[in-house]
């Protein structure tokens, strides 16, 4: 199964590929050349791919779970002071995301959507420390009766050009479900109540959709 985001990318490339390889077939004599620039294209029609699956996710739905937004690589989990709409301290988790890694971001909880801003931004590396400040980004704020509010925010990394985010104000959204997805590589953290209580660890690898990243 592939992402929505990437529908309209996979057609053009493999129009672009399919050309390709009948180019390469009747231009190319050599077999082994021929052969060579045929498996590159496949190669990178193969990377498209992969990077615009998206996979299926068991949510165990539980107003008491945060689960992680997204695949990825845990990169911060300290306590800091939130600027943009707490203005006050939380506990942060950070989920970086490699360009193999799959790029659907996910509600980490249920509820209803009460903020959701796109900030435009720069292009730094994904895992730099002003990234989550500086870079292009989206902030959206979840709030339910029992976890009250969560943040999470979409930030580019140096390839991604792209964020989507579905999330509008008033929005009534299931844990675990579609909220939008990143295009080449970024990461994206979480902003959670000072009581909440981490359930992984720096440089874990978590599963967007089904693991929980913390409880409350």
């Amino acid at each position: 199964m592939f992402h929505k985001e990437g529908f309209k990318i996979i057609i053009i490339a493999t129009f672009i590929i399919g050309v390709g390889i009948l180019a390469i077939d009747k231009l190319v004599v050599l077999i082994w050349l021929n052969k060579l620039l045929s498996l590159i294209l496949l190669g990178f029609y193969a990377l498209i791919l992969q990077f615009f699956r998206n996979p299926k996710r068991q949510t165990i739905i539980s107003d008491a779970h945060i689960i992680a937004p997204v695949d990825g690589k845990v990169v911060v989990i300290e306590e800091v002071l939130e600027k943009e709409y707490f203005k006050e301290k939380r506990l942060q988790v950070s989920i970086f995301m490699s360009p193999i890694n799959v790029h659907v971001t996910r509600y980490p909880i249920g509820g209803e959507i009460v903020f959701s801003k796109y900030h435009p931004g720069k292009y730094l590396v994904a895992w730099h420390p002003k990234a989550s400040e500086d870079n292009e980004r989206t902030t959206v704020v979840i709030s339910n009766n029992f976890a009250g509010e969560v943040l999470y925010r979409q930030v580019a990394g140096a390839l991604a050009k792209r964020i989507v985010n579905y999330a509008k104000p008033q929005m009534q959204v299931i844990q675990g479900s579609d909220s939008g997805f990143i295009k080449f590589g970024s990461r994206v953290d979480v902003f959670l109540p000072l009581n909440a209580v981490i359930k992984v660890n720096l440089n874990d690898r978590v599963k967007g959709g089904e693991q929980i990243i913390a409880t409350l």
